[in-house]
This record gives C-alpha cells, sequence and structure tokens, in this order.
C-alpha cells in the first residue's frame, strides 16, 4: 500500500491524526476479541493490515468480511510489531461497502497461469497480474519520456488502413456489408459499395505513414494497437498487440541501430529504478536468474554481427536445431535464442538480412543481394526490435515493390515523398508486450496482455 493513497483526515485522538482508507480484503483472520483484515488498494504489491476490535458497532457484520469484499476504513496509523510492514491502521470506523460472494475464485493458493487466463477479468487482483500491469503502465510513460526528452514528435498513425505494410497478408479485414448478403459483380464482392469504397484492414504497422512525418518533422514515434491475423498459438504471439515505432530522418542504419540498443537499455534501468518492489516479485517467483539478465544488458555493449556470420555461427554450433540454417533462411526464435542465450550470453543485433525475406521498403545495400535491415535479439525473448534504414531512392523503391508485388498504384502517396525532398532515414519496432516479457520473467504473451486476443479466443 502506498503511503500517499492513505488520505489523512482530522481526528479527535489529540496526538495521532487518523486515515481514510479504501480498498479490497485480501485476508482476515479473527482473534478473541479482535480481525485482522489484510487490506490492499491496487497502487502496489503491499498490503496494510487493519485491526478491527470487537468495540465497533458493526463488528459481527466485520467478521463475515470475505476475500474480495470492499471497505473503507479510518483509523489510526500505528507502527506494527509485526514482521514485514512498517504500520498498521487501528480501526476506528469500518465502512463495508460490499461483501464478495463465497464461490470468489481467487483465494490465498497459487493458481495456475492458465486457470487464470480463463478468469482473465478477476488476475488484476492476484499479486503476479497487479505487479506485471503496474509494470507495464510504467513502462508506457518511460517509453514517451524516452523519446520526448530526444526532442520527437508523437504521431498518432490510422489504425483503419488500406495496405498491408510487411506484406505477409496477415490483415483483419474491416466491412460493414451484409456478409449474409453481399453485392456483387461478376460473382465477386464489389467493395465499391463497402464503406470506404474499397477493401479495409486493421493496420499492422503505423511505419508507413509515420515516414511521411518523419520526412517533415524530422524525428517522430508513433505508439498504438495493431493487428495480425497470424494463425501462430506460439507463447510470443498475440493478434492485438502495441507497437511503438521511431522513425528517424537523416538516420542511416548505424544510428538505427544506436537509438535501438540506447532505447532498451533505458527501458530496463527505468524500471530497476522505478519499479523494484514489483519486480522483487518477478525475480524471487517467476525467473531467479531475472535480475542477472537486466543487469547484463544495461550494463555491455550489445554485439553488432552481420546476418552471414550469424549463419556461419549457426552451422558451426553443432546444434540440432528444429529449423534448417542457411544463406536466406528467416531466422528462427531457436536460432535467435541460441545466439543471445548460448554463444554470446547477451543482446545482439543482426544486421544486413537477405532482401528476399524483407518487406519491400527496406534500403538495398550494394551488393544487391542484402538490405539495411537489424533484428535486436535479447535473451529468453528472441527478436524484440526490428528495424531498417529505409529506401530513400525512388527507381530502387519502385522496383522492389514491383519485385514484392507491392501495387505502385494504391502506395502513390508513399511514392511521393521519394519525389519530393527524399533523404537518408530509418525506423524500428518495438512490441510492448515482448519488451514486458523481457523485464518480467514472464513466459507467455497471453499473460503480459490485460485481455489476450489469439486465434480461437476473443473473450471478455
Amino acid at each position: 500500500m502506498k503511503r500517499n493513497k492513505i488520505k489523512t483526515i482530522l481526528s479527535s485522538e489529540a496526538a495521532r491524526p487518523s486515515v481514510l482508507l479504501k480498498g479490497w480484503v485480501r485476508t482476515r483472520r479473527d482473534a478473541k476479541t479482535f480481525s485482522f483484515i489484510e487490506i490492499n488498494d491496487g497502487s502496489c504489491l503491499n498490503n496494510i493490515q487493519v485491526i478491527a476490535d470487537d468495540q465497533l458497532e458493526n463488528y459481527e457484520q466485520i467478521k463475515k468480511l470475505s476475500t474480495g469484499s470492499a471497505v473503507s476504513v479510518t483509523g489510526t496509523m500505528h507502527d506494527s510489531p509485526g514482521k514485514g510492514q512498517q504500520w498498521e491502521i487501528h480501526a476506528i470506523k469500518i465502512e463495508i461497502i460490499h461483501i464478495a460472494q463465497d464461490d470468489y475464485p481467487l483465494q490465498k493458493k497459487r493458481h495456475t497461469d492458465e486457470f487464470l487466463r480463463t478468469i482473465s477479468h478477476l488476475r488484476p487482483r492476484t499479486n503476479k497480474y497487479g505487479a506485471a500491469f503496474r509494470l507495464r503502465s510504467r513502462l508506457c510513460f518511460a517509453i514517451h519520456q524516452f523519446f520526448q526528452d530526444r526532442g520527437f514528435t508523437y504521431v498518432h498513425t490510422p489504425i483503419l488502413t488500406g495496405s498491408d505494410c510487411e506484406g505477409a497478408g496477415e490483415l483483419f479485414q474491416v466491412t460493414t456489408l451484409d456478409m449474409d448478403n453481399p453485392p456483387r459483380t461478376d460473382g465477386k464482392t464489389d467493395y465499391q459499395h463497402d464503406f470506404f469504397g474499397k477493401t479495409a484492414n486493421l493496420t499492422v504497422s503505423g511505419q508507413l505513414e509515420g515516414e511521411m512525418f518523419a520526412l517533415a518533422l524530422g524525428d517522430i514515434y508513433t505508439f498504438g494497437p495493431t493487428f495480425r491475423a497470424e494463425n501462430s498459438h506460439t507463447s510470443r504471439h498475440a493478434s492485438e498487440f502495441w507497437m511503438v515505432e521511431p522513425e528517424m530522418a537523416f538516420c542511416d542504419l548505424a544510428e538505427d541501430m544506436d537509438y535501438a540498443e540506447e532505447f532498451i537499455k533505458f527501458l530496463v534501468d527505468f524500471v530497476m529504478t522505478h519499479c523494484a518492489s514489483d519486480l522483487a516479485l518477478f525475480a524471487k517467483f517467476v525467473d531467479k536468474n531475472l535480475m542477472k539478465t537486466l543487469e547484463t544488458i544495461v550494463s555491455k555493449n550489445f554485439i553488432r554481427l552481420p546476418y552471414s556470420e550469424a549463419i556461419s555461427i549457426l552451422n558451426q554450433s553443432g546444434k540440432n536445431f528444429s529449423y534448417d540454417v542457411f544463406f536466406g533462411a528467416d531466422l528462427q526464435t531457436e536460432h535467435e535464442r541460441f545466439l543471445s542465450e548460448e554463444h554470446f550470453k547477451q543482446p545482439v543485433i543482426i544486421y544486413d538480412y537477405p532482401k528476399t525475406i524483407k518487406p519491400f521498403y527496406m534500403r538495398i545495400n550494394d551488393d544487391d543481394q542484402t538490405v539495411a535491415a537489424m533484428d535486436v535479439i535479447v535473451p529468453r525473448i528472441g527478436e524484440i526490435i526490428g528495424g531498417s534504414q529505409r529506401e530513400e531512392r525512388l527507381d530502387l523503391l519502385e522496383t522492389r515493390m514491383d519485385e514484392t508485388g507491392v501495387s505502385r498504384q494504391d502506395h502513390w502517396w508513399y511514392l511521393d515523398s521519394r519525389r519530393y525532398g527524399s533523404v537518408p532515414h530509418s525506423g524500428f519496432g518495438l512490441g510492448l508486450e515482448r519488451m514486458v516479457m523481457l523485464v518480467t520473467g514472464i513466459t507467455n504473451i497471453r499473460d503480459v496482455i490485460p485481455f489476450p486476443r489469439t486465434p480461437g479466443s476473443i473473450e471478455f
């Protein structure tokens, strides 16, 4: 319980002011003439003990308080003789706001993550998930602080889009047409009758629109929800997640990597400095090596490794990987984690990927085989940031669009940015949920999103 959440009010007891506290009952136990009630208001991990004696007029009702019940307590603060707590409250008055029913599913025992996912609407009331979502909130603040302190402009990019930034086709379509009886032309659905007069989708990235603002305002960042209709049931993928995507004008790949490393280090250091209490819970109960991992991230320079060298290291490792390793293969999580956890034992930035496995907007290198792309790889997570220098040369961009099947006509506005004042520029994307996983040790993305959206699941 944070001290500043307890309101001080006037008291008739001359030497000791009384306080007002509102919160939920975590536990209650009775002695002969007292009831000891653990209260939490959600502001932090710690509870505070309230001592209610049998002189309170509603003492018999107080003894009926169950876990999850809500109360308002007026009392006086006292030094606590109990271990692990500095204060306790001696109740002068307890107002019972609500008594939770006896079948309240969150009792004092530890529940499995699988069970808690079935009651995502209640799991923030547990210690672990309360800490996780407070920490997520603080990370969001830190993200804004990092970019605002460096003069970046925050830009809101569309959630509805007509383009596929990544070119993977994993889009959620949005329509107002009657799907039971859509208008048809030549046997096909006629989207000219749809709301926007053409097909529309939920965005997979704000990057393309962000580039337009970077080429006007300099350094910008976007931060919002993104959506991918990828039929994946892994612990690292969700259909709805949050992305922060900075775009920097007059910035090459080397500077892009500098920004990405500085950003990760800043966020980890921020959590270690400002979220120590919640972080301690994860270090004790979730990942015993968490603090060592985080300290390595903030203290060591990230390894920078060309993709070709990464392939060579993997091939010479003697490891039997599930996915084959060869030049032109997209690195899988098992490859990334081997490099960051076993080979280097620290974060790695891999750069200069084959153009055949990357989107159209990445800058072609002089070898005409690779692009100026980079991924930041961290222990336990694998890829946490993906970025690139963008192709600023109009002719080469048009060629890449043709090669990858991206419509010039649909992206006329994007090509305009290369016609009028084009400059070298770069950017990257960081998934908020993977960042929360990194700093908490939580291994499943479903457990760092308040209400996860995954294939076959859209509860709550």
